[in-house]
């Protein structure tokens, strides 16, 4: 999965990283998911933070 649920929203990451996601079993490459960053996260602290004020 490509983005992040922030504030009620999916929205596309900041940074550009990815990481693919493989099965153990067989190695296979079976997704690939975003990588966040420094400011990604502080989206996300900064959300968590309103919801839980109100």
């Amino acid at each position: 999965h490509l983005k992040f649920y922030i504030d009620g929203q999916w929205v596309d990451p900041i940074g550009t990283a990815t990481l693919d996601v493989i099965n153990p079993a067989t190695e296979e490459s079976i997704g690939r998911i975003a990588m966040g960053n420094a400011e990604d996260v502080n989206r996300a602290v900064a959300a968590a933070r309103r919801a839980f004020e109100t």
